[in-house]
């Protein structure tokens, strides 16, 4: 159909019904989900990442992109169940315990989604047993933490330790994230990466399992 393209522009530029008319009308018309998540929502929400990482666009904006990408992505995976190898990868991510704070972290996740990565959002105050027994039910390649306080933020080191016990440690990455933490303070706890914002994460991610 010609005008895919169309929904490039909605999720560029945050317009959710746009995202959503243009996706139901491919799918009526058959076209293959995976087409229309690879050839036209990852190079939108790509494209609004290099922006804002440019500075020409801001956090709201990323907001938008990102709920016009989830509304299309919606549509599209009840189509796509069972299918393992749509993803480029899969990828556990919350607030760790005692942090109740998802604003920053949920736009990750849905900057992940829209890049070609399949999430398990384990939501907010999240223990390190949840993180394990997620990353274990669902073979994660990724574990993904977030914090705003520094009084949470040590909880980290927490779920890398109970990483390393269960013997996962080995098979998942780590990254880490949030308004308090630094890259040295990654490096301290024994993750594998840190970063300061969604477009970054994005970018990481995808080295850590080398799918770029």
């Amino acid at each position: 159909m010609n005008n895919l393209n169309e929904l490039y522009e909605a999720i560029l530029v945050g317009k959710l019904e746009q995202a959503v008319s243009v996706t139901r009308e491919a799918v009526a018309e058959g076209v293959a989900p995976q087409e229309i998540i690879n050839e036209y929502m990852i190079k939108g929400m790509e494209a609004i990442g290099a922006r804002f990482e440019s500075g020409q666009v801001f956090v709201p904006n990323l907001l938008m992109s990102a709920r016009a990408m989830r509304g299309a992505l919606d549509i599209l995976k009840p189509l796509m169940q069972g299918k393992a190898d749509s993803y480029i990868g899969r990828i556990v991510i919350g607030t760790v315990k005692g942090d109740l704070h998802d604003i920053g972290k949920n736009l990750v996740a849905s900057m992940f989604e829209g890049c070609g990565f399949e999430v398990i959002n384990l939501g907010v105050d999240v223990s390190s047993d949840k993180f394990i027994s997620a990353a274990l039910e669902n073979k994660a390649d990724i574990i993904c933490m977030s914090a705003l306080l520094t009084t949470t933020m040590n909880y980290m080191k927490e779920v890398i330790d109970a990483l390393e016990t269960s013997g996962l440690r080995g098979k998942v990455k780590v990254m880490v994230g949030g308004a308090p933490v630094s890259d040295a303070f990654a490096r301290s706890i024994g993750a594998d990466a840190y970063t300061s914002n969604a477009n970054a994460a994005v970018i990481m991610a995808k080295k850590l399992i080398n799918a770029c």
